[in-house]
């Protein structure tokens, strides 16, 4: 596959008319340098992972920038976060040039601060993950639900057709040694993949990290650090809770979800849809892939997710819900092939907490499309058009 169009490519583009710098974040391998250097094609382009370029940058930055002039693409920024205190100083000597940097990052804490500190009011910030299933259907791919969770949507995978296990395998290690050694001091790599392949298992459930703790040997202050950082990352993703005076008592932590379903197989060791079908975790890696799907479609529109989770401490659970100018419209995920009415019971229960909660949808591994007493059912590969049409932005 040569190319695929990238829902994020008009909110780029639009973001560029309108601010002076515009930065784009996401996770390893998630397409933001393909995108990017596909939309600007007369912006010059630097990559700061690589190494002379790097040391330049940090060394003498105003030489760098005497060399490297806007239009400029800036790659993998933080690993130089300290260019952005001259980045700042270099757009305000010219306000009116618009789109004249555009970075990319993989929002890493150091990145996150220094942004805060030196582009406030300068830049938009767009989030890219993985391909989504729009996208990939649109440029022909189709899979089975099944492929869809072991394989994942690493662009990568579908470019150069790579073999799934290998991308994977080789995405995890990266990651360990480049990423997570460059931001805290991990003393003890087996016990950071046994909390990897533990979070995995978790996927789609409420997190307990005391517990998480007695199983890993690992001080529970540790270990909110080691997500903070999976999170900061974007390897992770946690699903906040919704809770409002319903009169009802709600769980006020969140869920657990991989930005890319893929690695998460990966990690559980799952190397194929025949045994993704049989394995007992289908439904709540089916969950993850939904959400994802979610939190793409939001993303790429430019806006909020405005994305939560319901539960209360009865556990009544609504597993999605998007949350819209007060309004609230539940989502029930269903990793079944066949449509049954009780799927639905949740979203009417729901129905009578408050007049803010609006029909739903329940959204399942079927391909029937319908409306059922006033919700809409939809098969999985449509998640991110229903997410669109309630967007917020």
């Amino acid at each position: 596959m040569d190319f695929v169009d990238r829902d994020l490519r008009g909110p780029l583009l639009a973001n560029a008319k309108r601010y002076p710098v515009v930065t784009v974040l996401g996770p390893r391998q998630s397409g933001k340098t393909t995108l990017v250097r596909s939309v600007f094609p007369n912006h010059a382009y630097c990559n700061l992972e690589d190494p002379e370029l790097r040391a330049l940058a940090t060394q003498d930055p105003k030489e760098f920038l005497h060399r490297h002039r806007p239009p400029l693409i800036l790659d993998e920024v933080q690993r130089v976060p300290s260019l952005l205190s001259l980045l700042q100083v270099r757009v305000d000597e010219r306000p009116a040039e618009k789109g004249a940097f555009i970075l990319t990052g993989s929002h890493q804490p150091r990145l996150r601060e220094s942004i805060s500190q030196s582009l406030a009011g300068r830049t938009s910030i767009l989030k890219l993950l993985p391909l989504s299933i729009a996208e990939l259907s649109a440029a022909g791919v189709t899979q089975d639900r099944d492929a869809w969770l072991t394989y994942g949507c690493l662009p990568r995978l579908y470019r150069d057709a790579l073999p799934a296990n290998d991308l994977y395998r080789n995405f995890y290690e990266t990651y360990v040694e480049r990423d997570v050694r460059q931001l805290i001091e991990l003393r003890n790599l087996q016990a950071f993949e046994l909390f990897m392949k533990l979070l995995a298992g978790r996927v789609g459930q409420v997190l307990n990290l005391h517990a998480l703790s007695g199983e890993i040997g690992v001080s529970s202050p540790t270990l909110r650090e080691w997500l903070s950082v999976l999170e900061a990352s974007f390897v992770v993703f946690r699903l906040p809770p919704y809770y409002n005076n319903f009169g009802k008592r709600f769980i006020k932590s969140p869920k657990i979800y991989f930005t890319e379903p893929g690695l998460a197989a990966y990690l559980l060791e799952i190397r194929t849809p025949q045994q993704m079908s049989r394995d007992p975790l289908l439904g709540n890696l089916f969950e993850n892939l939904v959400v994802m799907e979610a939190l793409k479609s939001r993303w790429n529109q430019g806006v909020d997710p405005d994305l939560y989770h319901i539960r209360d401490s009865g556990g009544f659970e609504i597993d999605l819900a998007l949350s819209r100018q007060r309004q609230l419209f539940p989502v029930e995920i269903k990793a079944a092939r066949s449509f049954r009415t009780e799927f639905f019971k949740n979203l009417e229960k729901s129905a009578q907490w408050s007049e803010s909660i609006q029909p739903g949808a329940v959204i399942y591994a079927g391909e029937e499309e319908q409306m059922v007493q006033g919700h809409a059912l939809l098969p999985f590969e449509k998640t991110g058009s229903w997410f669109q049409v309630r967007s917020s932005g």
